[in-house]
């Protein structure tokens, strides 16, 4: 049963790669609104962001006893896999989707990427953007990636793995995606009340901040700390 387990995660993630071959094609949106420097610009930051993931992966792994290492950088860089398929399906829908009282997208209206790759460069109630709207939406992946794993810090040595995952899916679509959705959507409400957040200060590191401080509380000191007195 353990074992079970243990392979479950890893073969949803194996069937969702063997989906995706069999997934039909379609072709871009086309559109004279598009700027090739914007482009190149975005998937130049799209980079630089994912690479915080495995720095932060690096630098939380040497906060920790050396037996601790492997463990802490793994629960760092499993929110690529883990976040990445969940914005695909539904995580996006309900950050950029059509919105539901300026409060949250509709989980039906980007379902599984729906009108992403091919539809037009633009937000509900936002300006037509100068780039693919499938770019805009993997630039905001990178992000949602980084911020559960920004929680590492504040639970490492003292958080199972198979917790921690949880935590990623619950914090996903819970936490990130409402506070995505008020903040960076033209229709959220705390966008329509003025709130600007050019670097994920709200989005980001507010919420997790927050969820570290919670996890920080409920879990009490590592045990190694508790060992030494």
């Amino acid at each position: 049963m353990g074992n079970t387990i243990r392979v479950l995660p890893f073969a949803l993630l194996a069937l969702v790669a063997i989906a995706s071959i069999f997934a039909p094609q379609q072709a871009l949106f086309t559109s004279d609104q598009y700027v090739g420097a914007d482009i190149a610009w975005l998937l130049m930051a799209t980079a630089l962001v994912f690479l915080m993931t495995p720095g932060l992966a690096f630098f939380y792994g040497g906060m920790v006893h050396r037996k601790n290492v492997i463990s802490t950088m793994i629960k760092s860089m499993v929110a690529a896999g883990i976040v990445s398929v969940l914005w695909v399906v539904v995580g996006y829908s309900l950050s950029f989707g059509e919105s539901i009282g300026g409060f949250i997208g509709d989980p039906s209206s980007h379902l599984i990427f729906k009108g992403v790759a091919s539809g037009a460069p633009q937000l509900q109630g936002g300006s037509l953007m100068t780039i693919p709207l499938l770019l805009f939406a993997f630039y905001q992946l990178m992000f949602a990636i980084i911020t559960p794993g920004l929680v590492v810090g504040a639970v490492a040595e003292r958080i199972k793995f198979t917790a921690y995952v949880l935590f990623i899916l619950l914090f996903s679509l819970l936490v990130y995606a409402p506070l995505a959705h008020w903040t960076w959507h033209p229709m959220g409400f705390l966008f329509k009340m003025g709130v600007l957040d050019f670097a994920g200060g709200t989005v980001v590191h507010i919420s997790a901040g927050g969820a570290a401080l919670a996890g920080a509380l409920v879990l009490k000191r590592r045990h190694a700390h508790l060992a030494q007195e």
